[in-house]
């Protein structure tokens, strides 16, 4: 009997018992799809993630330090002087002030907390921030104080309705009357509730006339010089706060670029840890192919005597019953391959329709990893071989004038 024979006879194995088959291979499907699909969720995730911060890879972030340094000196406040020394530092491309706090806004018929931002004219650009509609403010506008203000999508939506519609409406802080120019994109929940407006107009008409500042964002001329000019600010604050022990600080630098690799890492052990444990139903579903396949002999073991007492070698019987477990659980692979493929296509579909407005969900799509295909079938075809090979075995063994009064 060559190969395309036992081929042809396990399928037909296969659709005499076509319940038992479809039951026995459910393990090895659900165990692919499920490998398959959550190593997509995880890659879809990380990217969609990177997307979104790798633009902001080149910016570092300076923020003061909550309270006194325990046996160091009063911390001092981050301030407009510290910006100007930044800017002259080789490795800084721009140094932009922020100053940023909450604060009741109104309208005539609505009231609603926001945080307030008050920067310069670069910050959406620093922050890789776009308009919805409007624009944003100019250097003029910082300079003069103008109280004009650009609003976040959810300020907008809950002061006027119709974000669109609050286009150069007035709104009150403080009790202070400013003209609405811009209406930033969505960015997020926390993002969204914010008012942006130029620096000077938050100190003069919000929070005083003091220089001191929430926040300093840095940009470096590219992802590969992060490095350096973190260690210029550090060397720069250190010189100018009179810093002598790094752990008496009064300022903390943090690192998108840094913090992206991080989560990318645990991302990746997740989605690795996620998949084994999505793999254990794959060696539940190598138990129900042994089960059956021992069950397979026994109900055979008459047509096994007859085929040995007709001259079929052990080795036939061998290649016959291994072929039958291959069959069923290459099957079950490849069904499993075109469920996970299916359900990851279809999460890109309606993930963006479930939670259109959550940054990172917007715009994921689950990523189908070639890898994972080819080791989650690879598996699949390894049980078969494994799950037959004991059953395959023990047809192959039996003695034909046993195996003929077997009733």
């Amino acid at each position: 009997m060559n190969l395309r024979e036992a081929v042809f006879i396990a399928l037909r194995g296969l659709r005499v018992h076509r319940l038992r088959s479809v039951l026995t291979m459910l393990g090895i499907i659900v165990g692919v799809a499920a490998v398959i699909v959550l190593v997509a969720i995880g890659q879809g995730m990380q990217n969609s993630v990177n997307a979104r911060i790798e633009p902001l890879a080149n910016l570092i972030t300076i923020v003061p330090q909550i309270g006194n340094v325990p046996g160091g000196s009063p911390p001092k406040n981050l301030i407009d002087a510290d910006v100007t020394a930044l800017q002259k530092a080789p490795e800084v491309a721009t140094a932009t002030p922020v100053t940023t706090g909450p604060t009741l806004v109104e309208t005539d018929t609505v009231k609603f907390r926001a945080t307030i931002v008050g920067s310069t004219e670069d910050w959406a650009l620093v922050n890789n921030r776009d308009l919805d509609s409007g624009s944003f403010f100019e250097a003029t506008q910082t300079r003069s104080s103008a109280r004009v203000v650009v609003l976040g999508p959810v300020v907008a939506s809950t002061l006027f309705g119709d974000p669109a519609t609050s286009l150069n409406q007035t709104m009150r802080i403080n009790h202070q009357t400013f003209r609405i120019i811009g209406v930033m994109q969505s960015y997020g929940q926390q993002a969204d509730k914010s008012v942006i407006m130029p620096l000077n107009t938050a100190r003069r008409f919000i929070f005083g006339g003091s220089d001191d500042l929430n926040q300093i964002l840095v940009q470096a001329p590219g992802t590969a010089d992060v490095p350096a000019a973190q260690s210029q600010v550090i060397d720069i604050l250190d010189s100018r706060h009179q810093i002598k022990d790094p752990s008496q600080r009064d300022f903390e630098v943090q690192s998108l670029g840094s913090r992206l690799k991080n989560f990318n890492q645990i991302l990746r052990i997740l989605t690795l840890f996620t998949a084994a444990v999505a793999a254990i139903s794959l060696f539940v579903g190598g138990i129900g192919v042994l089960n059956i396949m021992l069950v397979s002999v026994t109900e055979r073991t008459r047509e096994i005597g007859i085929r040995k007492a007709i001259g079929a070698t052990r080795s036939a019987i061998l290649q016959q019953f291994l072929i039958e477990s291959v069959v069923l659980t290459s099957l079950g692979g490849i069904i499993g391959i075109l469920l996970g493929v299916g359900l990851s296509v279809l999460g890109g579909v309606i993930a963006p329709k479930i939670a259109p407005d959550s940054g990172v969900f917007a715009s994921f799509a689950p990523v189908v990893s070639v890898p994972s295909v080819i080791i989650s079938f690879a598996i699949s075809l390894a049980i078969g071989v494994i799950a037959g090979g004991y059953p395959a075995n023990r047809a192959a063994r039996l003695r034909p004038i046993e195996a003929l009064r077997y009733d």
